[in-house]
């Protein structure tokens, strides 16, 4: 099997279902189980996220606060794969910082990727990529020269015990990342530094 980041190659990892890269050390889902379109769709209408509600809000201030503290009130960013509520708008908002929201199935306005930013906020959304290559590369490409990226995911390390890992169990979870595979982004896609921190991970242009 090909990994759909690095284009290396990939060993069977888990049951018939996921693969691990011998290079980049990404942990994926075989495409004949992935979820198309309205299938994929329904899962997320499943979500129940509130921008108001103050724990969601606390879930998501790794990011925020790292915007909050790197980026001045005259920087604009993006939310990317913002879903149909950002927590990480409103909070963003409320300081008067300026973003905007994309999301493929729900804020599908394609002129928002014709722009550059100044940062980019991506929370639960990089496990979802079937294409983690296109994607990093779109990420990489809207940022604005001394850019940064935000992301939470849960990362995945060999003292976890895969067949019980949680994060792995939904339908739409295709490709989970470990440190190394945060590494190698840094390192392929022209990142100058990336720092992860519990489930947070930084990259810096």
């Amino acid at each position: 099997m090909t990994c759909p980041l690095c284009n290396s190659h990939a060993k069977l990892f888990y049951k018939n279902t996921h693969y691990k890269c011998e290079c980049c050390a990404g942990v994926f889902k075989s495409k004949e189980f992935h979820l198309i379109g309205e299938a994929e769709k329904n899962i997320y209408e499943k979500h129940k996220n509130d921008s108001s509600d103050k724990r969601y809000q606390n879930f998501l201030s790794p990011i925020t606060n790292s915007v909050l503290n790197d980026k001045s009130k005259s920087s604009v960013g993006l939310d990317f794969g913002c879903g149909k509520d950002s927590a990480i708008i409103k909070v963003l908002k409320d300081n008067a910082y300026e973003i905007y929201g994309y999301d493929i199935f729900y804020l599908d306005d394609k002129t928002l990727l014709k722009q550059k930013y100044d940062y980019i906020t991506s929370s639960e959304v990089i496990e979802h990529f079937q294409e983690p290559n296109k994607e990093f590369t779109l990420l990489k490409s809207l940022l604005k020269d001394a850019g940064s990226l935000y992301l939470m995911t849960d990362i995945y390390d060999e003292s976890i015990d895969f067949d019980k890992w949680y994060y792995k169990n939904d339908p739409t979870h295709i490709f989970m990342y470990q440190r190394k595979t945060f590494e190698w982004i840094k390192d392929n896609f022209g990142f100058s530094k990336v720092e992860i921190e519990g489930r947070l991970i930084r990259f810096y242009l």
